[in-house]
């Protein structure tokens, strides 16, 4: 059982940036506009494996318009049928048991992000909710080969905050209690036997104790102080239980990988790098073995450290320069499910069939979105831009067709251009295919993605330079980033909107509201405007992380962090906002709550300031069904394009199939008030 590192799919990145070079076109009009969608809407076929016996092709693809669940006898995709039925919300995580004939998914209501697990047997067709219990968010903690019938999943079922650890019964979904949480264990790791082996316990101080099993209870063997509290932790454990993997960053900066032997305590450093953390691994199916490393610093880079695979990775590194994830293996090790994709390339899957000696039989399976086939697909440029401290923020540039004749990733002259922030904050941008970008540079704007002080990834300095940051350092970089994309000839002042969702959501209100001469307009994807009612409505199952949480901005329960959250709040200066804003919001959001773009969308009314407001009813911290993605792009197109002046696709028949609702603002975008007047809404949980 090997968790962490497995956890998913592993991106096995190659070297070489962008793809190969094709005549630019003169101006914007002789470039291809791309449906929105090709782009946005469902695809063909996603998250393709194999079931750990290698009898089973499976993915996901829609049915009747919504995405389930489809498996094909491993010889012939042709015979494919969908085993599951959802018709509202679809399904986006699935993984195999090792039960025979046996595959389990995640699914939640509306966006809420309360995951039930369920079990489908392929035989009879039924499928089971393995955890039918009311405000429960099932975690996944193991699945062994040595116990095919059962699997150990967290519930908090009993304690919202806590979850309880119990093995169920996969044929009969009978559940059995393992340990009652009383203890606030954030995480457990249990062996391939499921005997609980290892835990953490975050402490008031921002900390966290590392726990081993002593008997029946726990003891405090080590602990991970505050500041390397997001870049260490568990990474994994063998099949035989005798080697634990921990990403450390303790008494160095950048996360290295150890493994440590579990009988005597002996650590031996794995890899590491000075540049930045060591992010995904390859591990053996059978023994749980780490085989490769990652480290993300401009690219994804691997290190190999068992020569058995070595050949077989080089042998997948040839398909192109672009990026290459192992999605499974086989328990024999005989086939691989690989995907791969570049930035300008959507997602390919193959079938890998190992012949032992690094020349195995590479089958090319689907194509994820074919509709993009052929289209003006452009590179993403990494850059290292600097801040006006020093810092370096890792970053990435993709412009349009036309902008960039010779291929070389500048800008032959400015262009309009959006920053398009990235969530967390405690996550990073990367390079990668992005229907987000391709959509921006299509519609003839540049792409600039920053990774901020705060962001992780890049050693634990950079990730704790952003306490205390909001709407200051971290802001800084962005507008640093902002000054150097308009001095580097890329864009003009005057012609840069911000858009982002959730952390990057907030940083759009906060540069309209901090900083409310710099951009032309803003995008507030789920972004929280009021920092007090932020941390005051976490999800109850957050606790292990929340002193983590106001550690890194402001404790709402002393004076001082109330009147620092309140400060930092794009709610108290929304009398600076003097240019155009749209929201977008999920109903059911439980990360940042509905009330949050109620709150600014209310004050800018009541002083007169205008707004559009989309607001999604089965929707949560983001939009997941294609229709009501493809609904807000569509308001965000037209929104942009009167902003910006880059192009825009009539909305058409893009809200068809959605839920949208525009609370107020609709005559804030053209072509909005009368797409909404013929509009049925369409709501499926």
């Amino acid at each position: 059982m090997h968790r962490l590192l497995l956890a998913s799919a592993v991106a096995l990145a190659l070297a070489a940036a962008g793809g190969t070079a094709t005549a630019a076109p003169a101006s914007l009009d002789e470039v291809e506009l791309i449906p929105r969608d090709a782009l946005f809407g469902n695809p063909e076929r996603a998250n393709v494996q194999m079931s750990p016996d290698g009898r089973y092709l499976s993915w996901i693809a829609p049915l009747d318009g919504t995405l389930n669940v489809w498996v094909a006898p491993a010889d012939d995709p042709s015979a494919a049928r969908a085993v599951t039925r959802d018709t509202a919300r679809g399904i986006r995580s699935y993984f195999w048991s090792y039960l025979p004939d046996t595959l389990l998914y995640l699914r939640d209501t509306g966006g809420d992000e309360d995951f039930h697990l369920y079990a489908v047997d392929l035989r009879s067709g039924a499928a089971r909710d393995l955890t039918s219990y009311g405000k429960t968010t099932a975690r996944v903690v193991g699945v062994s080969r040595r116990h095919p019938g059962t699997v150990l999943v967290g519930m908090n079922d009993r304690d919202p905050q806590w979850h309880d650890l119990y093995r169920v019964d996969l044929a009969s979904g009978e559940r059995t209690l393992v340990e009652e949480n009383t203890g606030q264990i954030g995480e457990y790791v249990a062996d391939a036997d499921y005997r609980l082996r290892f835990a953490t316990r975050s402490r008031p101080d921002g900390g966290i104790d590392l726990l081993r099993r002593a008997g029946d209870d726990w003891e405090k063997y080590d602990e991970i102080p505050f500041e390397d509290g997001l870049s260490t932790g568990y990474a994994g454990l063998t099949d035989d239980g005798s080697t634990l993997y921990l990403r450390e960053s303790r008494g160095r900066n950048t996360s290295a990988l150890f493994a440590i032997d579990t009988a005597t305590g002996e650590r031996r450093l794995v890899h590491e790098d000075a540049r930045a953390d060591v992010g995904g691994g390859l591990a053996d199916p059978a023994t749980g073995e780490v085989q490769a490393v990652s480290v993300n610093y401009l690219r994804e880079e691997w290190t190999v450290l068992d020569d058995a695979i070595r050949a077989d990775l080089e042998r997948i590194a040839a398909i192109g320069p672009g990026e290459a994830s192992i999605n499974t293996r086989t328990l024999d090790d005989r086939t691989w499910i690989v995907a791969y994709s570049a930035a300008e390339s959507p997602v390919e899957y193959y079938r890998y069939d190992r012949d032992g000696h690094g020349n195995g039989e590479l089958t090319h399976l689907f194509s994820g979105r074919p509709a993009l086939a052929g289209k003006p697909l452009v590179p993403m440029w990494p850059l290292e831009l600097e801040s006006r401290d020093g810092k370096t923020l890792v970053s990435y540039l993709t412009l349009p067709a036309h902008a960039d004749a010779d291929g070389d990733g500048k800008a032959d002259s400015p262009v309009p251009l959006v920053l398009l922030v990235h969530g967390g904050p405690w996550a990073r941008d990367a390079y990668g295919y992005s229907g987000w970008q391709q959509w921006l540079a299509n519609r003839g704007y540049a792409v600039l993605s920053v990774n901020y002080r705060g962001s992780t990834g890049f050693g634990k300095d950079f990730t704790n330079a952003g306490d205390g940051e909001w709407a200051a350092g971290m802001h800084d970089d962005l507008i640093d980033a902002v000054q150097w994309a308009v001095e580097s000839g890329t864009t003009t002042a005057d012609k840069v909107a911000i858009m982002g969702g959730s952390y990057g959501g907030y940083a759009t209100l906060v540069g309209l509201t901090f900083t409310p001469d710099t951009f032309a307009c803003g995008v507030d994807i789920v972004g929280p405007a009021n920092l007090n009612t932020l941390l005051s409505t976490v999800p109850p199952y957050w606790a292990s992380f929340y002193k983590q949480l106001v550690r890194r901005m402001g404790d709402p329960e002393t004076e001082e962090g109330r009147a620092w959250l309140t400060e930092r709040s794009p709610l108290t200066r929304v009398d600076a906002i003097r240019r155009p804003l749209l929201i977008g919001q999920g109903a059911n959001d439980p990360r940042v709550k509905q009330d949050e773009s109620d709150q600014i969308v209310n004050a800018m009314t009541a002083k007169g300031i205008p707004v559009t407001y989309v607001l999604f009813p089965d929707e949560g911290h983001g939009f997941a069904r294609a229709e009501n993605s493809k609904a807000f792009n569509a308001v965000a197109e037209g929104f942009l394009a009167q902003c910006l002046g880059g192009r825009a696709q009539p909305i058409g028949d893009d809200f068809n199939g959605s839920s949208i609702t525009v609370p107020t603002g609709a005559d804030g975008v053209p072509g909005l008030a009368e797409a909404l007047r013929s509009h049925t809404r369409d709501v499926r949980q």
